[in-house]
């Protein structure tokens, strides 16, 4: 077969392949672990270090939302004690006479059991078991919010990997042309129709597209390190990735601005203003009255070996309601709840600031994202012109009406129009990942 038409080929399906939407082909070893995204991002949300961490507070949170730790429920207590003495006894009477012993033994025994049951408080339990309540809803959706981003984080580079590989192929195939204008200036030098300079300079072009490839095989190698960690796997791992980036092309702005809300942080940002509310309802319940009914049995046991009592013995239930009422402690609790009301207003504005910035980061995105793929197309039609300039230009150049300039120019705008075209795909897809994101519909 004629060395022209197997370039010819070469190109075509260089061209069907970047059409296509950047493959990632790669040589890789037989042992090499094949993954596709699904499998990417399920291995990432399985072996993930901070959505275990943050798994962790919400199961934390979730122990934690409860009456007991509010301070709602009884709190019982039982207490006891056995005191062994020996006492030295000196007694009058009144009537006369008298005790007198060294050396007494005495024994003392108390033991008893207790409840308290808050009854009134200023409601200052019914806030807490609230903001604890808030606590658990704003760990989970921190947790929403770390799958997302860990899925963001695994897809962008999992798509990096698939563009370096896109590099690949195009200097693959650039490689494949200078082969062939290499062997066409070998067989005219043959036939003495062409001259050292000329094969020297096509030996050149081909040596540096080589290292070329050899450099970005290592940003291949490297992508790939980072796209292991993110999986938490061993970053040497051998791992093949063959896909096409394909880019969804129906996201709008409006409809990205309206689901922005509904993002993780800014729903994590809402239960953060309305703890810091339930925390101002506490510290102004402070300085309310607090109600305690106490009930109790008490045993008593006092033995002695001399005196005036030799055993007593005391068994008696108890009950009594007692009242606390904060009259002054230095303004400490009305300082403590402007505080939390200074908080609260912070936590709003921390919303609004939230919100400000992921709105702007949307629209910033979108315009990327629109503008990669308005430039898509075109760039697909000028790729497609650039191989057939190469094509045409390797064409003349065998038939001697082209010279080896004219063949390096057509190869540049070949590799540059690959690489363009790799470089949109990617730009689209990452913005499209990001916007979604944003608005929590990666899953």
């Amino acid at each position: 077969m004629n060395p022209l038409t197997n370039l010819n080929i070469s190109i075509k399906i260089a061209f069907f392949l970047l059409m296509a939407g950047t493959p990632a082909i790669c040589q890789q070893s037989t042992d090499s672990l094949h993954i596709t995204l699904d499998e990417a991002i399920s291995i990432a949300l399985k072996n993930s270090l901070e959505i275990q961490i943050a798994k962790n507070d919400v199961e934390a949170n979730t122990i934690l939302n409860n009456y007991g730790v509010a301070g709602g429920l009884p709190l019982i207590a039982a207490t006891a004690s056995n005191t062994e003495q020996i006492q030295n006894i000196r007694q009058e009477l009144q009537t006369g006479g008298g005790t007198s012993r060294r050396g007494a033994e005495g024994n003392n025994t108390q033991a008893g059991i207790t409840a308290g049951i808050l009854l009134y408080n200023g409601r200052r339990v019914v806030a807490t078991k609230k903001r604890l309540a808030e606590l658990q809803y704003q760990s989970s959706e921190v947790l929403n919010s770390q799958i997302q981003n860990t899925i963001a984080a695994v897809m962008t580079s999992y798509y990096d990997v698939v563009r370096q590989i896109g590099y690949i192929n195009t200097v693959q195939f650039s490689i494949d042309a200078s082969k062939k204008r290499l062997e066409i200036i070998q067989v005219r030098q043959a036939a003495g129709m062409a001259n050292n300079a000329d094969l020297f300079q096509a030996q050149i072009d081909l040596n540096t597209l080589t290292q070329t490839l050899i450099n970005q095989q290592l940003a291949v190698d490297v992508a790939k390190s980072e796209f292991l960690r993110l999986l938490t796997l061993d970053p040497k791992s051998p791992v093949s990735i063959k896909d096409t980036i394909l880019v969804d092309q129906g996201l709008q702005i409006d409809n990205v601005l309206d689901k922005i809300t509904v993002n993780a942080d800014i729903k994590a940002a809402d239960n953060q203003i309305r703890i810091a509310e339930l925390i101002v309802r506490e510290t102004a319940a402070l300085r309310y009255p607090t109600v305690r009914l106490n009930l109790g049995y008490n045993y008593i046991r006092n033995q002695s070996t001399a005196g005036f009592t030799l055993l007593n013995r005391v068994t008696a239930p108890s009950a009594g309601i007692t009242l606390a009422v904060p009259i002054y402690n230095g303004s400490a609790f009305k300082r403590q709840q402007q505080v939390a009301e200074i908080n609260t207003s912070t936590a709003k504005t921390q919303k609004q600031v939230l919100v400000r910035d992921y709105s702007a980061q949307a629209v910033k995105m979108f315009q990327t994202y629109r503008r990669s793929l308005e430039q898509l197309e075109s760039q697909k039609a000028n790729y497609k012109l650039s191989q057939q300039l190469l094509d045409l230009t390797l064409q003349r150049f065998q038939l001697i009406q082209a010279t080896i300039i004219d063949v390096r120019e057509a190869q540049r705008s070949f590799e540059e129009a690959g690489y363009r075209l790799i470089n949109l795909n990617y730009a689209a897809k990452s913005s499209e990942i990001e916007l979604k994101r944003l608005t929590n519909t990666l899953m």
